[in-house]
């Protein structure tokens, strides 16, 4: 018989791998969190697009001419933008670091090791929330890059990690 297998939002984290390189495949981030990205550039495009609606009804410009442009940006970027955004992330997570990279023009690649961990959140805005998904923050010693989040997560998933960094740092203290 098969055995039954969760949906994405409350898969197990994936098996720690001692011998992950910096350079390995990167664990990609729950599909949910491409939705969230669009609902906040739809927010973000919502003041544009009512800009452009009073400017047509003042009859400053002529009929369609700032709408339409303005409405054609604002429908790519909601359905461009997020997906880039999602797909330039990810992480890996080995047995005694986090490796999270980002950045579309600008890429990021981040090891955090356990070591150096102070603490650690799991956040979730109201988007996020309503999405299942959440925010995993580790914040070390020092002032540059002194935290480092990782969005998207499935919110039991994020959970498990955090509980997983924790024994780590436990398991090192003692």
């Amino acid at each position: 018989m098969d055995e039954p297998t969760l949906p994405p939002a409350e898969a197990a984290p994936p098996p720690i791998d001692p011998s992950l390189d910096d350079e390995g495949a990167l664990t990609p981030l729950h599909p949910n969190h491409v939705w969230a990205l669009r609902v906040e550039v739809t927010l973000a495009a919502i003041p544009f697009i009512i800009g452009a609606l009073v400017l047509e009804q003042a009859q400053l410009v002529p009929p369609a001419l700032i709408v339409g442009p303005v409405a054609l940006v604002a429908l790519l970027a909601i359905l461009r933008v997020p997906l880039r955004r999602h797909l330039a992330r990810g992480y890996a997570m080995s047995a005694d670091r986090l490796r999270v990279v980002r950045g579309l023009l600008f890429r990021h690649d981040t090891v955090v090791p356990f070591g150096r961990v102070q603490h650690i959140d799991v956040s979730q805005g109201p988007i996020e929330r309503f999405f299942g998904i959440a925010t995993l923050t580790l914040h070390t010693a020092g002032t540059h890059n002194a935290s480092v989040s990782l969005p998207g997560l499935g919110e039991a998933l994020a959970r498990e990690m955090r509980e997983e960094i924790r024994a780590h740092i436990k398991r090192e203290a003692l």
